[in-house]
């Protein structure tokens, strides 16, 4: 039987989960949808062959639900997380867990009290198979003890942004692979402010943030959100006996006129559209299996939220934060 999941917030980023649940992952479809937008709602119901609820909760609670995707906005994430929860059912939700640590916390306790990991994160970089190789190059040995991380997060535009969503929103992302790369917390970070973008209205963009590992590894993240020449992700891992680089792939190259181009994708849809497929597909696969969470686990959420947290601290008062994690519960250990 195919794990039947339903879908919460078919915008952007949901409706190309559906698409992809229902089309591309094996074992796999989607049983009902629901969003705030019903016209929404129904065009992604009528691509994936499934029901249009009005009601997050009831769709949930339905018996022909597996399991639940939460893509909607990011206030909705802890509320839906916890209904999940308390109906016993999978649930993987787009970043962040919750805003805030509060709500971190809630969901964490409450997924203690189930006494089973039921909650994935959205974290999907730990499934593109160029980070896959970094990891795989760091467990190897062949660099020696990682000294230095750099990293590179720059999209061709985003206007209307804060400030504090450069970290929360999009260096966050770094801040889950920094870790899972690593294998060890983050437990410092600077934030730095180059002159401002004139392209970037009232937000600080670009940033520089600095980040202290638990053996010493620093790891600096530049974000430039609003660099107008396209979507550009980079990860540069520096050894004792050598380097592993991440650059931005691009399946062809073009010689032409005593040039040599590649093409960079427009936005992270294209760029990491393997990672999401790949990170879908271990979510059913898991669930089909009645096995524990494989990828980013709601820890791993609350971990990015509270370090994503002191960043935003360090950017407001210009010096170094220290990032304080609660006690990690057993069930994660």
């Amino acid at each position: 039987m195919p794990v039947r999941t339903g879908v919460i917030g078919v915008g952007l980023m949901g409706a190309e989960h559906a698409r992809l649940l229902s089309h591309a992952v094996s074992g796999s479809e989607v049983s009902a949808v629901f969003d705030v937008d019903t016209q929404r709602a129904e065009t992604a119901a009528a691509s994936s062959d499934s029901r249009v609820l009005d009601d997050p909760m009831v769709l949930i609670k339905d018996d022909a639900v597996d399991a639940v995707l939460i893509a909607s906005s990011d206030d909705t994430h802890e509320q839906f997380v916890l209904a999940c929860l308390a109906a016993g059912k999978p649930v993987l939700c787009e970043k962040p867990l919750a805003p805030d640590v509060d709500g971190c916390l809630r969901i964490l306790q409450a997924e203690s009290d189930a006494g089973r990991q039921l909650v994935s994160v959205g974290f999907m970089r730990r499934y593109d198979p160029g980070y896959g190789e970094l990891k795989d190059a760091l467990r190897g040995g062949a660099l020696g003890r990682a000294l230095l991380m750099h990293c590179v997060h720059r999209n061709s535009a985003a206007p209307g942004q804060s400030s504090a969503t450069l970290i929360s929103g999009s260096a966050v992302h770094e801040i889950d692979t920094a870790r899972w790369l690593l294998d060890e917390e983050l437990l410092t970070v600077t934030v730095h402010r180059p002159r401002a973008s004139a392209g970037s209205g009232a937000m600080q963009d670009p940033m520089l943030l600095v980040f202290a590992s638990a053996s010493g590894v620093l790891v600096d993240v530049e974000v430039f959100l609003n660099a107008a020449y396209g979507y550009d992700v980079r990860c540069e891992v520096v050894g004792e006996a050598g380097t592993v680089l991440l650059d931005s792939p691009a399946p062809t190259s073009r010689r032409v006129a005593g040039q040599f181009t590649r093409a960079l994708p427009a936005d992270w849809r294209s760029r990491f559209a393997e990672a999401y497929r790949l990170e879908l597909q271990d979510w059913v696969d898991g669930i089909a299996a009645a096995e524990p969470v494989r990828g980013a686990s709601a820890w791993d959420g609350y971990v990015a939220t509270e370090v994503a947290g002191a960043g935003i601290r360090a950017f407001g008062t210009g010096g170094r934060q220290d990032v304080v994690l609660r006690d990690k519960p057993a069930l994660y250990r």
